[in-house]
């Protein structure tokens, strides 16, 4: 039994590194008509080479007007017969994100009023020239990232949200897991935990005495 917890621990694992190794945009969640910062999170999965250039559709539900310059890359945009802004790439100037690097890339737009989902296609551009496209539905094997975006507020304002540095978004999500941590709703659940544990290490006890 003990062993089989084990398996299923680390298949977890496994699971939740992949999935966590896709090019995603931030925030997960956003408001009709806000103005928001959108950050592209991208990991270099490949094994030998670097990413060097990152390529993002810009979906007709958002209104991308600026970007937030980026040391040792440089950026290209597409735009419309309106001007609207419909794609950028960020190209390095150097060596790009090496195999075990992942970089932040921010942009700020209005979302539109009218919008009820973001759909950010991405495009990952190697060094050896190769490209992994980010395009799929959230159950593909390489999801396009999606950002939900919730009603309007009832009195019809915009809402406006400031930059979030890296560091941050870093004591943000430790606030976060202090919170989930400490919250009283989740006594149940870590009472449940021990009492596991607990009988677990009963059971081991029991059997080296056997």
């Amino acid at each position: 039994m003990i062993s089989s917890l084990v398996l299923m621990l680390a298949a977890f694992s496994v699971f939740a590194g992949i999935a966590s190794a896709h090019v995603t945009v931030l925030p997960k969640e956003t408001t009709q008509g806000s103005y928001e910062v959108f950050t592209v999170r991208v990991p270099s999965e490949n094994e030998s080479v670097s990413t060097t250039q990152v390529k993002v559709v810009i979906s007709p539900d958002v209104n991308i007007t600026r970007f937030e310059p980026k040391p040792g890359w440089k950026y290209e945009l597409e735009r419309d017969g309106s001007d609207k802004i419909t794609s950028v790439t960020w190209i390095a100037e150097g060596s790009g994100l090496a195999p075990t690097e992942f970089g932040h890339f921010n942009m700020q737009g209005k979302v539109a009023d009218g919008a009820t989902e973001i759909v950010w296609k991405a495009y990952q551009i190697y060094q050896d020239g190769s490209v992994v496209e980010w395009l799929g539905a959230q159950d593909a094997e390489k999801p396009a990232s999606v950002t939900i975006v919730n009603p309007k507020p009832a009195d019809g304002s915009d809402e406006h949200h400031s930059p979030v540095t890296q560091e941050e978004d870093k004591k943000e999500q430790t606030h976060e897991e202090v919170k989930e941590t400490t919250s009283p709703s989740n006594a149940p659940l870590y009472v449940s935990i021990a009492a596991l544990i607990a009988g677990l290490l009963a059971l081991v006890i029991s059997l080296k005495k056997a």
